[in-house]
């Protein structure tokens, strides 16, 4: 009792001296009281503070407020009713079991608004009637069962994307999204989905991108129909294929807008794969597939008859990623599928335990012109049979990467056999020795032979090459002739001296980054006549030079020598090129390490909006033959801004750091706002090098974006990219 009353008179004295305070100090005092994070930048996070109610004292300054992962269970009308000026409200991950019909009335100006991971039982079409501006709304993870009789969205005209659905969610009925046209992004959490009307998703005229969680298949086929003629990219995830034999565009009209579809985190039979194959084959737009983080309950053991009756296949681009097969070592050779390989251009499967493939299935890649087996199980027995006489005719980019092979010469006479090969990527296979003589394909230019544990180079490496990796290795020096290299790779080697200039007359880039290097003098850099890039950072320099040079040694002076020539050359042009000359709305400064989130979701998210932007990506927009020096200079330039994706991985890159070299002269020390940084993941101010120290100040005050893990927090960190793209 007496504990009772202790906890009883506390409380009562908490919400007295609450009371006197709203009583004698403003309206922006209170709000302080109750949330000390809002200040006059205009952005008030009064998150995780353990709120059962929206403070008051909220006024038309505030344009981004944040509630998130508090305790509130009831939105009135009155408490937003002063925040006109709001573009961002979040609101996920609290109670709220409730909200009065006009509680977003005054909020015109609303863009995002996240109403996620609630207790809302049903979704009423007055809460959002005056959110004429609303782009981006979140309705998941909470309690209702269906969207109600009508449409709750008719009147956001200007929707780009919508999340909504719940393990509860059952029912979608037509005239649900009524009033919406143009979708950016659809996601429908939809796993315990059952009923649906046909004909309801297809009010939307075009999606960009649909993901839908399903399990329920004959749902799915009745939805896939519904789609066909507005879904640019469908993904479906968690769903068990055991799909109905029935035409998927049954009773549909040409022309159809799926491109790409996705599966993940589903699970596949034998005799199902061979049904959705026949299936997918009707939809005539399909040029994409991917299978990601699936389960193969199977063997392959696929009825080849069934495949072949539906005709040609119309994919370019199949991708399998981290396919889970229990009997992977019974997969059968997958004869009598033949005539629907033919036409692909682009095969990915990475982490598949994949061991060979048969030589008669290999022949029949006609078309196919890049092909990544990074991450398998391939040996060289293996490896001779599947690239035999005549397979992958056309091929012209091979990724083995991270595999079992042991024989670099047996390597080599593998792909020898392919006529058309260029680039080659056999790094982090444990070769140990190199033979003197190798045979290699005559077109081959681009060899990636790091983390293979070679201990010297010979004449085994072909004289045709352009770009040539060795880093991570243990060579102690270099002295191949070769007469056609523009970039050479030695980083993490035991170097002691610099590569003799004559052998590689052509040579424009070279790292020799963390090597045994003690010094180089003026005349051997000189030597190289063609030399535009030059990094030997982190080695074990002993100066015995002037003062002058010591002092320059300390403030960096290896990196000013890589940056001399490029510099004096930036210094030619113009400060920033003509509006008319520029062709990107960004160009990517990335670590290689990093590509699948940046080419697999950022670039997908930024060029698939609406309207797209125009992203430069050095593997697929740098001109063919030019410098890599002078690519990234020009991309720069002709770019609206630069944009670095920071991670571990991007402050060891080579690339990265001169990519951030030359944006500092060009960048940060014109005092524009062209660069942006996005944090991938954690990292300390003091893991950026010491001479980027406008950019160390930037990454201390907090003005970058950091990617959040929470799928729930994303569509904010888009928003707040794209914006910062756009300004």
């Amino acid at each position: 009792q007496t504990k009772h009353k202790s906890r009883t008179t506390h409380t009562w004295g908490v919400w007295a001296i609450y009371m006197f305070l709203a009583v004698n100090l403003s309206e922006e005092q209170v709000l302080q009281q109750a949330c000390p994070s809002c200040d006059a930048t205009q952005i008030c996070n009064c998150s995780s503070m353990d709120l059962d109610f929206i403070p008051t004292g909220l006024t038309a300054k505030i344009t981004v407020l944040n509630l998130a992962h508090n305790r509130i269970k009831h939105i009135r009308s009155q408490d937003l009713q002063q925040a006109v000026n709001l573009r961002a409200l979040l609101l996920q991950s609290n109670k709220i079991s409730s909200m009065d019909k006009d509680s977003f009335r005054s909020l015109g100006k609303l863009e995002l608004l996240d109403l996620s991971n609630n207790s809302l039982t049903h979704l009423s079409p007055a809460w959002f009637g005056h959110l004429f501006s609303l782009q981006h709304l979140h309705l998941q993870g909470n309690s209702y069962r269906d969207l109600g009789e009508s449409s709750p969205f008719s009147s956001l005209r200007n929707l780009s994307s919508l999340h909504l659905g719940n393990p509860q969610f059952s029912t979608i009925r037509q005239g649900n999204f009524e009033g919406i046209e143009l979708l950016d992004k659809l996601w429908i959490d939809g796993g315990n989905l059952i009923q649906y009307e046909p004909g309801s998703l297809k009010l939307i005229k075009k999606v960009n991108h649909m993901i839908i969680n399903i399990r329920n298949t004959s749902v799915f086929s009745t939805i896939v129909r519904d789609l066909l003629h507005s879904v640019v990219w469908l993904e479906v995830r968690e769903i068990k294929v055991e799909i109905e034999n029935k035409s998927l565009v049954e009773n549909s009209t040409l022309p159809f807008r799926m491109q790409k579809l996705t599966f993940k985190d589903a699970s596949f039979t034998d005799q199902y794969v061979s049904r959705l194959l026949v299936l997918l084959k009707e939809i005539t737009t399909l040029q994409e597939l991917e299978v990601i983080d699936c389960v193969l309950e199977g063997k392959g053991d696929w009825n080849s008859k069934e495949i072949q009756s539906g005709g040609q296949s119309f994919v370019e681009r199949i991708s399998v990623i981290n396919i889970t097969i229990q009997t992977f070592y019974l997969f059968m050779d997958l004869e009598g599928i033949e005539s629907q390989i033919n036409k692909l251009k682009s095969l990915t499967i990475a982490s598949a335990k994949v061991f060979m493939v048969p030589c008669k299935l290999a022949k029949h890649f006609s078309s196919l012109q890049y092909l990544d087996f990074h991450d398998n199980l391939l040996v060289n027995n293996r490896l001779n049979e599947t690239i035999c006489k005549d397979a992958w005719p056309s091929l012209q980019t091979l990724n083995l990467n991270q595999n079992s092979l042991k024989s670099l010469k047996q390597t080599a006479d593998s792909v020898a056999r392919l006529p058309k090969l260029i680039h080659l990527d056999i790094s982090q296979n444990n070769f140990g020795a190199i033979p003197d003589v190798c045979e290699w394909p005559k077109t081959l230019k681009y060899l990636n032979l790091s983390s293979t544990q070679i201990p010297k180079l010979t004449t085994c490496i072909p004289l045709t090459l352009e770009v040539l990796d060795v880093s991570s290795n243990n060579l102690k020096e270099f002295g191949l002739q070769l007469p056609f290299l523009r970039e050479l790779y030695l980083a993490k080697n035991q170097l002691k001296t610099l590569p003799g200039a004559a052998p590689i007359p052509n040579l424009v880039a070279m790292s020799v980054r963390r090597n045994k290097l003690n010094s180089f003098s003026r005349e051997e850099f000189e030597s190289f006549k063609k030399m535009e890039l030059l990094d030997a950072s982190d080695n074990n320099y002993i100066w015995v030079l002037p003062v002058l040079v010591a002092v320059g040694y300390k403030y960096h002076a290896v990196w000013y020598m890589r940056m001399t020539w490029a510099w004096l050359q930036a210094k030619r042009k113009p400060k920033r090129a003509p509006a008319k000359d520029i062709c990107y709305d960004a160009f990517v400064s990335y670590s290689e390490n990093d590509s699948d989130w940046v080419e697999n979701i950022m670039v997908r998210e930024l060029e698939q909006a609406c309207p797209p932007f125009r992203l430069c990506l050095h593997k697929r927009d740098f001109v063919p033959g030019k410098w890599i020096v002078d690519n990234i200079i020009d991309s720069m330039e002709k770019s609206h801004k630069t944009l670095f994706v920071l991670s571990e991985h991007f402050v060891r890159s080579e690339w990265c750091k001169y990519e951030l070299d030359f944006s500092h002269f060009r960048l940060f020390d014109e005092n524009n706002d062209a660069a942006i940084l996005i944090l991938l993941e954690p990292i300390q101010s003091k893991a950026i090098p010491k001479r980027f120290c406008k950019l160390r100040k930037i990454m201390n005050t907090k003005t970058y974006l950091e990617w959040p893990l929470e799928e729930e927090q994303q569509e904010m960190f888009w928003e707040n990219l794209k914006g910062a793209l756009k300004s």
